[in-house]
């Protein structure tokens, strides 16, 4: 793999940047990965929920009126609800040898498309908005993930005004993130972390 300043080339792991394109695995991940982000917590009252409506509201005959055994029916006002929703986990169980083969199937289809741009590091002067701006403009990138080896508060605070700009480190690289953004801007040092992480 080659660098972005042109310098030289890298060597990288074969069976993590260079493994076959799986979309339906990939899909898999990444909806498992965005249900597992759902609350689950919406809840309804129904019938047997909703306090009172103990004794029958009026007598079965002579009223007129249709009969009913409960002011808490659904067909009433403040009644409870006839399919009431339930707390649901929406959990989907994802083994991890499927989430690393997601992880290696991502971004070696990033180095297919040449969508993955190596700098041998991002340092910033200051935690500026305006010198990341001009370091991607340089880059030719207005949509871009920025992988970081580590935790580099320069660059988590210069891209919080810069929109489609996200940074995370090399352990909080997910699937959803490597394909929500076009392009992915990666350090070295990121690089080799992530390697680490999928041997």
């Amino acid at each position: 793999m080659r660098t972005n300043d042109g310098n030289g080339t890298l060597d990288v792991s074969d069976a993590i940047f260079a493994v076959d394109y799986k979309p339906a695995l990939i899909h898999q991940v990444v909806t498992a990965y965005l249900a597992g982000a759902r609350a689950g917590t919406k809840a309804q009252r129904n019938r047997s929920r909703v306090q009172g409506g103990g004794s029958k509201p009026y007598r079965q005959k002579g009223t007129g009126r249709a009969r009913a055994g409960t002011s808490r029916s659904p067909l009433w006002r403040s009644g409870g609800v006839t399919f009431a929703a339930e707390p649901k986990a929406w959990d989907q169980k994802v083994n991890r040898k499927m989430y690393r083969g997601a992880l290696r199937s991502i971004l070696s289809e990033l180095v297919r498309t040449d969508r993955l741009i190596v700098l041998p590091s991002l340092e910033l002067e200051a935690a500026k908005t305006k010198l990341l701006a001009m370091r991607l403009e340089q880059l030719g990138l207005k949509d871009a993930l920025i992988v970081v080896a580590g935790f580099d508060d320069a660059a988590f605070l210069a891209a919080r005004n810069i929109p489609g700009v996200d940074v995370v480190t090399a352990a909080q690289a997910d699937p959803v993130s490597l394909v929500a953004f076009k392009h992915v801007v990666m350090t070295e040092a990121a690089l080799r972390a992530l390697e680490n992480r999928l041997k």
